[in-house]
C-alpha cells in the first residue's frame, strides 16, 4: 500500500484513489439538483428514478395513510361506531387471580403476548399467540370457545376442546395453569343493535 500525500497535506492510497478523496476532482463544478416532473418519470420510480423503498416507521407502528388498510373492523363496531363489551373472562386461579378480560364481539384471540385480543400475563403454560380462540356471533347472540394454533390444550369445565365449543354462562376454561369464568354481557337479553 504506497502513501501519497496532496497539495492541502491529506494522505491517501495512491493504489485505490486516482486523487485525493478528501479534496475532491479539480474543476467539477456540481450544480443544484431538480426534481424531475411527475410526467417523466417512468411508473414505479421515485423522483430521483430510483425504485422507492418504504418509509422507515417506529417499531409497532403503522403509517397513517396504510392504517386503513390493515386494520379490519368488526360487523358490529362497524354499525354502532364502538367495539362494545360483549361479555368477560374473569381470572379465578393463575397468575392474574381476580383479573377481568373483555370480550368484544366477534373473534378475541387469547394469549400471553401484548398483541393479542385477551392477553394473560405471567402463566408461561400459556402460547405466546393463539393459544384460543372465544367468538361472539351476534346475529344469534352465542358465544364459541375454540382451540387455537397454539401448543397447549384448552379445557371447558374440565373437558379438552378439540374443536368448537358453545359456551354457556359462568362455564370454567383453561389455558395453561390459569382457570377462567366467563361471564357473559350479550346473549337472550340484550345484544348490541
Amino acid at each position: 500500500m504506497a502513501m501519497r500525500r496532496c497539495k492541502q497535506g491529506h494522505y491517501y492510497e495512491a493504489d485505490r484513489y486516482s486523487t485525493c478523496p478528501a479534496c475532491g476532482v479539480d474543476g467539477l463544478s456540481v450544480g443544484p439538483t431538480k426534481p424531475k416532473s411527475r410526467e417523466d418519470k417512468p411508473k414505479g420510480l421515485d423522483d430521483a428514478g430510483a425504485t422507492p423503498l418504504p418509509s422507515t416507521q417506529a417499531k409497532g407502528q403503522t403509517p397513517p395513510d396504510r392504517v386503513e388498510e390493515i386494520r379490519t373492523v368488526g360487523v358490529v363496531q362497524k354499525k354502532i361506531g364502538i367495539d362494545p363489551v360483549v361479555g368477560w373472562l374473569v381470572c379465578i386461579e393463575g397468575a392474574e387471580h381476580g383479573r377481568d378480560y373483555r370480550i368484544r364481539s366477534e373473534r378475541n384471540l387469547i394469549g400471553r403476548s401484548s398483541t393479542m385480543d385477551i392477553c394473560i400475563k405471567g402463566d408461561d403454560t400459556i402460547s405466546r399467540t393463539n393459544h384460543a380462540v372465544i367468538s361472539y356471533e351476534p346475529r344469534r347472540g352465542t358465544f364459541r370457545l375454540s382451540a387455537g394454533e397454539g401448543r397447549g390444550l384448552v379445557y371447558r369445565n374440565e373437558e379438552a376442546v378439540e374443536a368448537t365449543s358453545e359456551l354457556n354462562p359462568y362455564d370454567i376454561i383453561e389455558v395453561g395453569q390459569t382457570k377462567l369464568m366467563f361471564v357473559p354481557f350479550c346473549g337472550e337479553h340484550f345484544r348490541w343493535t
